[in-house]
């Protein structure tokens, strides 16, 4: 079995915008193994959502060809794609997007009861991952009630609240402060390890990004390999 779990294959997208075309990706390759960190490092307006977007079938491509798992995704019907989006695939994006009138321990609950879970079951995972993450004590909070830190691992929390193949993240430490983006990609980066997920995240952050196993770039609507250069 290949421990390829996420595999884009010359993917294209492009949009209008008036009278021109906007070419985001030409034929775009990238590959994601079982248990492997990548870095996504590029600048604003490059195209690390759009890439995010369509690896996690929020969108769909222009061309080419996603595989999560090992399994297609172009010709699924609508309904496939929201299953195999909701099972296989985790998000973490910049803001937590925590739903205000639920507890911590409720909004980690939440994906795991559409997915078919118990309450009992469900509460149970779910404050094993809010105690992994150090906000265990936090569970019965509302979001409004927690720092920035804390909201960020409440939504990383539920993310993975179904073990799911892949994690993709968008900036997931865009908002917060240096001292508490380390700490919570260090929260990030040790459940990656210790559940033996597979992550894309998309950052700014040289320091985040050298600590992954490898790190990428878009380069003229391609994946390329990127080395973060030592600070001076």
């Amino acid at each position: 079995m290949s421990d390829t779990v996420l595999r884009l294959e010359n993917v294209e997208q492009h949009y209008e915008q008036g009278d021109n075309v906007l070419s985001i990706l030409r034929g775009a390759d990238f590959s994601l193994q079982k248990g492997e960190t990548v870095a996504l490092v590029a600048p604003s307006g490059a195209g690390k959502s759009t890439l995010l977007h369509i690896a996690g079938l929020l969108e769909k491509p222009g061309g080419g060809e996603v595989y999560v798992g090992g399994q297609a995704s172009s010709n699924l019907s609508d309904d496939a794609r929201t299953a195999m989006r909701r099972e296989e695939i985790g998000f973490v994006y910049q803001f937590h997007h925590l739903l205000p009138e639920f507890s911590a321990l409720e909004n980690v609950m939440m994906p795991q009861m559409i997915a078919g879970l118990s309450a009992n079951e469900a509460s149970g995972r779910s404050q094993q991952l809010l105690d992994y993450l150090k906000v265990g004590h936090r569970s019965s909070h509302r979001p409004a009630e927690l720092s920035g830190g804390e909201q960020q691992r409440v939504a990383i929390a539920r993310s993975v609240a179904n073990a799911p193949l892949v994690l993709l993240a968008d900036e997931p430490t865009g908002n917060l402060d240096p001292e508490t983006a380390g700490y919570v990609f260090e929260a990030l980066g040790a459940l990656v390890r210790q559940s033996g997920l597979s992550a894309l995240i998309a950052t700014h952050n040289h320091n985040i990004a050298s600590m992954m196993d490898r790190c990428v770039t878009l380069r003229d609507g391609q994946v390329v390999d990127f080395k973060i250069q030592p600070a001076a």
